[in-house]
């Protein structure tokens, strides 16, 4: 597995009450997959501004590549002001025409997509036509056999669900969060309706793979018609941000290795999410070896 896996999105800063954060859906995606060992390029956008030069310079640190980060003169880098509830849920305010709204695919990042194993992809960096425009050109560049992970991410105002099943029959594997699932199947989030609403999905987009998260209660998968459903271990919450995305991180670098079940897949990242979920922000330190 030698190509990069490619997370597209948002790159932006986390503004929460205990601190700052560097963050975006697939940015944090691309952090939890480097610490696994998974080769992995992030494709955005940041302004040139302290907070743009702020966010190269610690995914340098982290040793995670750069090269498909374009950056903006005259659009700002994005950030999002979070407020945390009592148990530690996190609701956003993100700031709108900001550089990660208007990322460009370069010749390099096209070659690369074409012997990518892996394209992660979510649905709010699709609020704008120039960046569905470049996820177009991402998945047709991309070999016939490589994973294209949807990664669902529905944040009011920016949740147009029809945006949301226009992307998603592009996807082989769907992920998002029971609330989400329930809402894109028109029925109301009830626990234990997680296979049924997975199964619509899964009617509705022909995606291979369908899972889907329920926080505290564990995570489920639909593979080749078979549901598989893991639950979640109690800890202690500092704060819930990022930890679906490193459960993403941990289940797609267990896919992508391929020698993993679909319950070893979904205990993978099911701890890794748990772990984030007790620490503070989307990427605390760790490496391959942290005990989780």
């Amino acid at each position: 597995m030698n190509s990069p896996v490619l997370c597209f999105g948002e790159v932006l800063w986390d503004f929460l009450p205990h601190g700052t954060f560097p963050g975006g859906a697939p940015f944090n995606v691309a952090y939890h997959l480097h610490r696994l060992a998974v080769s992995v390029r992030p494709v955005s956008a940041v302004g040139c501004d302290d907070l743009g030069d702020q966010l190269l310079q610690r995914l340098a640190q982290w040793g995670v590549s750069t090269a498909a980060i374009i950056r903006h003169d005259r659009l700002p880098t994005g950030r999002v002001s979070g407020t945390l509830s009592a148990g530690g849920d996190a609701h956003y305010l993100i700031a709108r025409d900001v550089a990660w709204d208007r990322i460009i695919i370069g010749p390099d990042t096209l070659k690369n997509a074409a012997s990518s194993p892996a394209l992660v992809f979510g649905s709010l960096a699709l609020r704008s036509a120039e960046n569905r425009a470049a996820l177009k050109q991402l998945i047709a560049a991309q070999p016939a056999n490589a994973w294209r992970v949807f990664d669902v991410n529905l944040r009011a105002p920016h949740d147009d669900l029809a945006l949301v099943r226009e992307f998603a029959p592009a996807a082989n594997l769907l992920k998002l969060n029971a609330s989400e699932a329930a809402r894109l199947v028109n029925a109301t989030e009830s626990p234990g309706n997680e296979e049924s609403h997975a199964r619509s999905l899964a009617a509705q987009f022909k995606s291979s793979l369908i899972c889907i998260t329920a926080g505290e209660r564990g995570a489920g998968l639909l593979r080749a018609d078979r549901w598989t459903w893991v639950s979640a271990r109690r800890v202690t919450v500092a704060d819930t941000v990022g930890a679906g995305d490193a459960f993403l991180a941990a289940f797609l670098g267990c896919l992508l290795r391929a020698a993993h079940t679909d319950t070893e897949m979904l205990s993978a990242g099911c701890r890794l999410g748990e772990w984030v979920a007790e620490h503070p922000g989307a990427t605390p330190d760790y490496d391959a070896t942290t005990p989780i």
